[in-house]
């Protein structure tokens, strides 16, 4: 099976790595950018769910007001405030394939800090 690695490199200037890390783990405030980067494209969606287990092998699942929009895996790796990495399905048929993976690494950067994100999944048929 091929696969695709998309990535992207977000940029904070205040933000310390431990807060940046915190925002991907904590519900409170997974919740907050979450609808904040929702609205951008759909004003008046919400995000509805956000259960985290935080622990290595722990379950997360994220939902919003859009239909059929869950999203949900399994932490692999949680280095604080360093690195993540879990896994990111949106159907059952996903879940049994386990062949999604997201990876944040955080590093300083002065005052703030970045966080490089990759997502290596299925390339699609």
């Amino acid at each position: 099976m091929s696969t695709v690695d998309a990535w992207a490199e977000h940029r904070f200037a205040a933000l310390a790595p431990e807060a940046v890390f915190d925002a991907w783990t904590k519900p409170e405030a997974l919740k907050a950018w979450m609808t904040l980067h929702l609205r951008e494209r759909e004003p008046d969606a919400e995000v509805t769910r956000v259960d985290v287990d935080a622990v290595s092998g722990g379950r997360y699942h994220f939902a919003d007001s859009r239909d059929g929009s869950d999203a949900w895996g399994y932490y692999k790796v949680l280095q604080r405030p360093q690195k993540l990495a879990f896994s990111w399905f949106v159907s059952p048929e996903e879940e049994a394939e386990d062949n999604s993976l997201v990876t944040i690494e955080i590093v300083q950067d002065g005052a703030g800090s970045i966080a490089r994100i990759s997502h290596k999944m299925p390339l699609a048929a």
